[in-house]
């Protein structure tokens, strides 16, 4: 699959009203508890300029805007989640702090040097440059600017074919890297690494609620299921390698932050 159909695939599918459903309003492990921590490490404070890149529907954004009372910008690469953001600021009263845009994390459309912070939540492992990715975040980022990451991480030599695949890259398991992988493409494109996390239970949180959620849609919303293209015969096993491959330490979730040198 070339790159940008790589893109498109899971911009497509995190666009999906069945992923909320499945994943609740965050999109990742850990959900808002966790981008609290985040923004914690970050040391956020008021009017600070943010960018949340692949910010989906605009969970991430709209606590920054509302909780640290930082600018964010908001930009994902499926323009109904753009639209889906942007409405909820506006619901929210934070339409003038809280902006959002369609565009590429590999190509941001923004100048030099123009952010306090840079926030990527679970997306990272889903970009096909990575290290491309990387650069776009150092280059918006004030000297001395702060990035925040949280991802999945995994070992990708020891991953069971079940978590291979286009589904499972959608689902941010197969093109996951480990965490000092991670730490060494933002170091290449001078972001130094000032802390990590380990939060792989918050991953085996998730994969309980997806499958309990799977479970009750089964029941309520199985035409939901199918038009989404969901394997309900599949899941069982995906979830169940998801699993294993937590307890021996082949996929978890992590934090990290890094500083922009000056």
């Amino acid at each position: 699959m070339k790159r940008d159909e790589i893109k498109s695939c899971c911009a497509d599918a995190y666009s999906k009203d069945v992923v909320a459903l499945l994943l609740g309003d965050s999109y990742h492990p850990g959900g808002t508890a966790l981008t609290r921590r985040l923004a914690g490490a970050l040391t956020l404070t008021p009017d600070q300029r943010v960018l949340d890149v692949a910010s989906g529907r605009g969970t991430t954004a709209l606590l920054l805007t509302d909780v640290y009372g930082a600018r964010v910008d908001g930009l994902d690469y499926a323009p109904a989640n753009t639209a889906l953001a942007q409405g909820a600021a506006q619901a929210a009263g934070l339409a003038d702090r809280a902006v959002f845009v369609t565009g590429d994390a590999e190509h941001l459309p923004y100048e030099d040097g123009l952010f306090d912070a840079v926030v990527c939540e679970c997306a990272l492992c889903t970009f096909p440059d990575k290290a491309q990715a990387a650069a776009e975040f150092a280059r918006v980022l004030k000297p001395g600017g702060r990035v925040g990451i949280t991802d999945v991480t995994t070992d990708p030599r020891r991953l069971p074919p079940e978590l291979l695949g286009p589904v499972a890259r959608i689902a941010c398991v197969a093109d996951a890297r480990p965490l000092d992988e991670y730490a060494g493409i933002l170091a290449r494109v001078g972001l130094r690494v000032m802390a990590t996390e380990r939060h792989d239970q918050a991953m085996l949180r998730m994969i309980d609620q997806i499958e309990a959620r799977l479970n009750l849609l089964r029941i309520t919303a199985p035409t939901c299921l199918a038009d989404a293209g969901v394997d309900l015969t599949a899941a069982p096993a995906v979830l169940n390698a998801a699993r294993a491959a937590v307890a021996d330490g082949t996929l978890g979730y992590a934090l990290l932050t890094a500083v922009k040198s000056p």
